[in-house]
C-alpha cells in the first residue's frame, strides 16, 4: 500500500475515501465523560488499527462521538459503524458496569448514525470533469 498526501494506492485500486461518522448515546445520556471517554478514545484507536482503518480525527462529547476516518473502499460504511459501535459498547459495559444503570435495556448507542463523505474535490468539479469527457 502506498500513501500520498491525498490518496492511497492499494492492490487493485487507488482511493481517497474519507468518512465523517457521528452517533449518539441512547437517550442522549451524558455518559461519555472522564475515564469512560478516555477508554472510548483508546478503543477507537485500537479498533482502527485492527481493522486497517486510518483514524484521522476523533472527538468524544458527553452524549455523542465524531470519527473522521479513511478506509479501503472494500468496506461498507454501515459495517464499519456496526463494528465500532458493537465493540465499544461491549468493552465499555465490561469495564464500566455503572453505565448500565444510566441506560435502559443495556444499549449504549442510539441505533442511527450520520455519515458524511469527502475527498479532495467538490461535487461541482467532478460533475464538470465528467461532462467534459463526452465526445463532441
Amino acid at each position: 500500500m502506498t500513501r500520498n498526501e491525498h490518496w492511497i494506492s492499494a492492490r487493485g485500486c487507488v482511493y481517497n475515501a474519507n468518512y465523517h461518522f457521528v452517533w449518539s448515546t441512547k437517550y442522549r445520556r451524558n455518559v461519555l465523560t472522564g475515564k469512560v471517554a478516555e477508554d472510548l478514545h483508546a478503543l477507537h484507536k485500537e479498533i482502527a488499527t485492527q481493522k486497517g482503518v486510518t483514524l484521522i480525527a476523533q472527538e468524544i462529547m458527553p452524549d455523542h462521538v465524531h470519527l473522521f476516518i479513511t478506509m479501503h473502499p472494500k468496506f461498507a460504511p454501515a459495517n464499519i459503524v456496526k463494528i465500532f459501535k458493537g465493540i465499544t459498547a461491549k468493552k465499555l459495559f465490561e469495564s464500566h458496569p455503572e453505565l448500565k444503570s444510566k441506560l435502559w435495556k443495556g444499549h449504549l448507542w442510539n441505533p442511527s448514525y450520520y455519515l458524511g463523505t469527502c475527498g479532495d474535490t467538490t461535487q461541482d468539479v467532478i460533475q464538470m470533469y465528467i461532462e467534459t469527457q463526452k465526445v463532441k
